[in-house]
């Protein structure tokens, strides 16, 4: 059946809706399809083709040639189907097109429905391809509303979701109609119509990422971003490497003049970042994870359970702990090592003991 009308409607639904014109054309030959095996109780019989390139539409049945009839809907005698196949025999599969006014008669009973089907088929279709592609990216996001219990509800792309006050960084405040930027944690549910995206401006992937946007060494894979531990809205700590020796990781990030590391900064509203050089040998890597702080000593105690003693000078050891424990406590988390820190002048009872 061939109806110029009827793909131009559709070219501007696709275009209107957002969606692939060839999604839109699934959509529909599932609902119609759907429609008119309910005439076949329902037997899985019914075919459509939609061929957006020729502007054709086939809907047609098929029916197994048999010598006896058991199943009026689906079978045939050798006499009728000889009206779709001269010379058809039993076994034969028959294909037998629907004639305009059969398909003029669905379209005019549930048209409507068909088409809405059709969206939203294409729609969720586009939605789960988009969502998949944005798992662990970041996204920018349009707050809608904000709850009573400090949740916001933010508009991603066309449908809505919810970034949880847990989700984000103490001490920010945001309005409706603010744009902000988004981790997503995760998506689930794409094997359902409305899969859901966890949001996060507290993960610490949302470091990452901004690392590897804002510096291009990063993103084109010279520099490695190996870890990052966070407590969001305080203090990053994020542990870089290069397979190159001529590159310095840490000032590359850093930038001429702390430019480069600012602009992060600013994009997560003043946290601050401490880049350290990460290394294979765990004595280097905790000891540079411990910055700003300098680090005398450090022994590996015990390579199963990760454990590691740290010797600071004595003026120093209030900086190697930080405020409430903060830059010891980012380290372990750094290095997944739990941390012992003593002063070189105390005795060995007096060891601070730091777990991420």
């Amino acid at each position: 059946m061939h109806n110029p009308e009827f793909f131009t409607v559709l070219r501007m639904l696709a275009k209107d809706k957002g969606v692939e014109l060839e999604a839109l054309c699934d959509g529909i030959q599932r609902a119609i399809v759907t429609a008119i095996k309910s005439d076949y109780n329902n037997k899985d019989i019914a075919y459509c083709e939609i061929l957006p390139d020729t502007e054709e539409m086939k809907v047609y049945v098929r029916k197994q040639v048999v010598s006896e009839i058991l199943d009026e809907d689906t079978d045939l005698l050798p006499e009728q189907a000889a009206q779709y196949k001269p010379g058809a025999q039993p076994g034969d599969i028959i294909e037998i097109q629907l004639d305009t006014k059969a398909v003029s008669r669905i379209a005019a009973e549930k048209g409507k429905h068909v088409l809405r089907q059709g969206i939203r088929e294409a729609e969720h279709g586009r939605l789960r391809e988009e969502f998949q592609s944005r798992e662990q990216e970041i996204v920018t996001v349009k707050v809608q509303r904000v709850e009573p219990n400090g949740d916001l509800v933010v508009e991603i792309g066309r449908v809505t979701e919810i970034l949880p006050v847990a989700e984000q960084v103490p001490g920010e405040s945001f309005d409706v109609g603010d744009l902000i930027k988004v981790y997503v944690v995760d998506i689930s549910g794409l094997d359902r119509r409305h899969p859901h995206a966890t949001l996060s401006r507290a993960h610490a992937g949302l470091v990452k990422r901004l690392f590897e946007l804002e510096i291009p060494e990063v993103k084109d894979g010279l520099v490695e971003v190996k870890a990052v531990a966070r407590e969001a809205g305080s203090r990053s700590k994020v542990a870089v490497w290069s397979r190159d020796e001529d590159i310095d990781p840490v000032g590359t990030c850093i930038g001429a003049r702390g430019a480069r590391i600012e602009r992060i900064v600013d994009m997560l509203g003043g946290e601050k970042i401490d880049v350290v050089r990460y290394s294979e040998d765990v004595a280097e890597f905790v000891a540079a994870a411990l910055a700003p702080a300098e680090v005398l000593h450090v022994q590996v105690v015990d390579n199963d359970e990760h454990i590691c003693h740290i010797t600071v000078p004595e003026s120093k050891l209030s900086l190697a702990i930080g405020n409430k424990g903060q830059n010891a406590r980012l380290a372990a988390k750094l290095t997944t090592w739990k941390i012992d820190i003593k002063s070189d002048a105390a005795g060995d009872d007096e060891v601070i003991s730091i777990e991420e």
